[in-house]
């Protein structure tokens, strides 16, 4: 049926060339993966990405040094061979804690990522098939959320339910499951718009009206028709979460509202720097940094991933 070949990444039919021959025929991944090629910044930005996730995930197999291991005798010292990113106050190695720390913090972007999407997805495709009170009503209950503001919000929540959290998961594992749900419950509202409105574009075309005359029921409409055309746009918007979650982690951890303070994550790290910005500028230098060519990479991944799944985009 017409609609399993997602409209967004249609290859384009085999053209004439010099010599008779017919051009080959792409697949439409394939037409992606081209058109993100040609997105210089995007590819360096994926390379840079696949290092630190590289890094955080096969460094502790590689450099061995316990993240909470303290010697007083070289606090706050500066990059060595011994300690390649420095110490802290108490002399804990900043390497093995932005290691451990990054684990942290692109887990949780990527857990609420997957939260936002699934409940922007969900909302905005019943919003797109209904019609209505029922589409009215979603899209008044997304617009209260949108009306909030998200720092307070996440402040208040995560100081109502930390403890009652904590009390049934423990303090780590009740911590990041807190803050993955109040995250990925903020940022829903963007990706239910927009597959609403790819769903009220997608349900008349011909290729899902040929399906509803076969007799196809909504759920079937959805799944197997409209959903896979409109993967696209919610991949990008997916993408951008990441960033935005891994911001907004930071900033709680920062705040002092994210992880215990045992457990370091890129913002605690760089919370407990500001103290000694001017005796010690490497223990900031270092997770901010990180921190800001994650984002960027990420954002940068994004627009490449918009490029690349755009159809009105002529290579």
């Amino acid at each position: 049926m017409a609609g399993s070949t997602p409209a967004s990444l249609s290859a384009s039919a085999p053209a004439a060339v010099p010599g008779g021959r017919k051009a080959q025929r792409f697949s439409p991944w394939h037409e992606a993966w081209r058109r993100f090629r040609r997105h210089k910044m995007a590819l360096f930005s994926a390379f840079a990405l696949f290092l630190i996730v590289f890094g955080v995930l096969a460094g502790p197999f590689i450099w061995r040094v316990p993240i909470n291991e303290i010697d007083f005798a070289a606090k706050l010292q500066g990059p060595s061979w011994s300690h390649p990113l420095g110490t802290d106050d108490l002399g804990q190695d900043l390497l093995a804690r932005l290691i451990y720390g990054g684990r942290i913090s692109i887990a949780v972007g990527v857990a609420a990522m997957v939260v936002a999407i699934f409940f922007g997805v969900l909302v905005g495709a019943i919003a797109g098939m209904s019609s209505g009170r029922v589409d009215a009503a979603l899209m008044w209950v997304t617009d209260l959320f949108l009306s909030l503001p998200q720092l307070p919000l996440l402040l208040l929540v995560i100081y109502l339910f930390r403890e009652p959290v904590k009390g049934v998961l423990g303090v780590e594992g009740g911590a990041f499951v807190l803050i993955v749900a109040v995250i990925g419950g903020t940022r829903w509202m963007s990706a239910a718009r927009l597959v609403r409105a790819q769903f009220l574009s997608l349900r008349e075309k011909e290729f899902v009206e040929a399906a509803r005359a076969l007799g196809a029921s909504k759920l079937r409409q959805v799944v197997q028709h409209i959903l896979p055309n409109a993967l696209g746009p919610v991949i990008v918007v997916a993408t951008i979460d990441i960033a935005a979650a891994i911001i907004a982690e930071s900033t709680l951890s920062f705040l002092g509202l994210g992880f215990p303070s045992d457990v370091p994550t890129w913002g605690s790290v760089l919370r407990d720097a500001k103290d000694y910005l001017d005796i010690a500028p490497h223990w900031a230098l270092f997770p901010g940094s990180l921190i800001f060519i994650t984002v960027l990479a990420i954002n940068f991944i994004g627009d490449g991933l918009r490029d690349a799944l755009d159809p009105r985009r002529v290579l």
